[in-house]
């Protein structure tokens, strides 16, 4: 049985074919997603690989994360007959999935208006750094000048220092998911009507709607948002961090009725009444004074000792936690976040992280590892209706690479 057989029985994508473009994350991401709940997830990839493939362990931990549940062809799109050949693998696909550098896929003949126009049942997402219409349409965006340039890394430091960025690529994976669900409305839409749709994301649009509230009170006469470390501007104590006798806690209890319950649960009920406490303005005009009385009370008890003190009282709590300890934590083991690759041939299995929610009535399957550059082209052409020779001919032309 080939994968594409036997991949996603009973998910909600199966029977779902997707042909992902996809470089690094954004592209990549919104095709596992789309993997793993079943859809036939063919990557394609240049005669080289993915970029990712090329750039040491954390790029192999891109390629780990961002590709299981896929097959993989590597064929060279810079010849004609290489993209001729995708092109009628596109015929008898559902979704199209690309976020190369801008015009690279339109030189290739295979962009979305060149696909669309062919097969307009074809639902087409594309994932740019700064959109299609401004002047910056045709620069290269990463991550990380996704959050430069949306006001994210302004409000991210020590109200003294310089500004930072968030530490993961949280803009890339996001726009994954967020394409991802695009796709998913456009599949729903075109059962109605039988018509597929363009789709465009950016990494400026994904890092913008990640700070909705912030820019919603901007936009509304709002004071600009700045550094100002931890906790939030306007409200006390909200995402403050707290000592306690073997690391830091981050709490919120801005209301008055949380501030209440936490002055209670920390045995210090008389700081409700007190002048310098008394309301969130005063309490974020009082900060320091506030953070030293908090430390003072709680850090004679571990962290998870505060967890458990605070949580009995409905306070929003949290352990500021390492990598390991937070694989450790009984939430994320009990609710089953870490998912185990299986083994293929002589290479052993890896950890990875499964998707975010689970659906009760499709049960998650066993994650197939990520595939060797190339390794299902000849099985992907013949499933498309390519004869053995014309997939030897492409092979022995090199366009068609092992």
């Amino acid at each position: 049985m080939t994968q594409s057989a036997n991949a996603g029985a009973g998910r909600p994508l199966t029977g779902v074919k997707v042909i992902d473009f996809g470089q690094y994350i954004a592209g990549p991401g919104a095709g596992m997603v789309l993997a793993e709940l079943g859809a036939d997830v063919i990557k394609v990839e240049p005669p080289a690989g993915d970029a990712a493939r090329g750039i040491g362990p954390m790029g192999q931990s891109m390629v780990r994360a961002y590709n299981r549940n896929k097959r993989s062809i590597a064929i060279d799109l810079a010849d004609p007959r290489g993209s001729a050949a995708v092109m009628r693998l596109i015929a008898g696909a559902d979704v199209v999935i690309q976020n190369l550098r801008p015009g690279v896929i339109e030189k290739f003949g295979l962009g979305p208006a060149q696909v669309r126009a062919l097969h307009p049942r074809v639902i087409y997402l594309s994932v740019t750094g700064f959109g299609r219409n401004g002047p910056s349409a045709n620069r290269p965006g990463f991550d990380i000048a996704a959050q430069a340039e949306s006001g994210m890394m302004s409000m991210i430091g020590d109200p003294d220092g310089t500004p930072h960025k968030v530490g993961s690529p949280i803009i890339d994976s996001t726009t994954a998911h967020l394409g991802a669900q695009a796709v998913l409305a456009a599949l729903l839409q075109r059962a109605r009507t039988g018509v597929g749709d363009t789709i465009e994301a950016s990494l400026l649009g994904t890092a913008m709607h990640l700070m909705l509230p912030s820019w919603g009170w901007y936009l509304n006469g709002g004071p600009e948002p700045r550094r100002v470390g931890n906790g939030q501007p306007a409200a006390a104590p909200a995402a403050d961090i707290v000592r306690t006798a073997d690391g830091q806690i981050v709490l919120s209890a801005f209301t008055d009725d949380h501030w209440a319950r936490l002055c209670k649960a920390i045995g210090r009920p008389e700081m409700v009444a007190d002048p310098r406490f008394a309301t969130n303005a005063q309490r974020v005009a009082n900060r320091a004074a506030m953070h030293e009385i908090l430390g003072e009370c709680l850090s004679h008890s571990t962290s998870e000792e505060c967890v458990r003190l605070l949580a009995e009282q409905q306070i929003v709590v949290g352990a500021v936690r390492g990598f390991a300890q937070a694989r450790d934590s009984a939430d994320v083991v009990a609710n089953g976040l870490i998912a185990d690759v299986e083994p293929r041939g002589d290479e052993p299995g890896y950890r990875t992280l499964r998707l975010p929610y689970t659906m009760a009535e499709s049960p998650v399957p066993a994650t197939r590892a990520a595939p060797r550059l190339g390794e299902h082209g000849t099985e992907v052409l013949l499933e498309a209706g390519f004869t053995r020779d014309e997939v030897d001919a492409l092979r022995a032309a090199g366009v068609l690479r092992p």
